[in-house]
């Protein structure tokens, strides 16, 4: 299992528990971002620097990842494809993206961004805090004891 993060928008937190997820487990652990990231030494972590625009960090993931590689993303759409190529994703919170809620999530999503468009406030997630850690390090311990 190779782990790749797409890693603009996710939780420093995050970022923290994959680390040493990585060294504890001896993954391949790759974070994919427009910006230049810090990590620490390791020969499990990496990183990959993509131009900016839209997409482009997810395009790589999508390209890169393999069957039964994970993927950590918030992105239901690069969470989709992923599922299409047999790869498992993750999302910060701790929700394991299925091929049997990818659907689901999609819908809603799609819906939600609608409302916006339409001017109804639909408010977001809540802060990301100790619970949501905590779900997304035992889904991740999960899917590394399968490995």
């Amino acid at each position: 299992m190779h782990i790749w993060v797409d890693a603009d928008a996710c939780p420093k937190p995050v970022k923290e528990i994959l680390f040493r997820a990585a060294d504890r487990c001896q993954v391949m652990l790759t974070l994919v971002a427009n910006q230049p990231l810090f990590t620490p030494p390791s020969k499990y972590i990496s990183t990959v620097q993509v131009p900016a625009g839209f997409d482009v960090a997810d395009n790589e993931i999508v390209k890169r990842c393999e069957q039964g590689d994970l993927v950590v993303t918030a992105d239901i759409p690069l969470a989709a494809e992923v599922i299409e190529k047999k790869a498992n994703a993750l999302n910060p919170r701790g929700e394991l993206y299925t091929p049997e809620n990818i659907r689901e999530r999609l819908n809603m999503r799609d819906f939600m961004s609608e409302l916006r468009d339409t001017g109804i406030q639909t408010g977001g997630h809540s802060s990301y805090g100790n619970k949501e850690k905590q779900a997304f390090a035992n889904q991740l311990d999960k899917l590394l004891a399968r490995t």
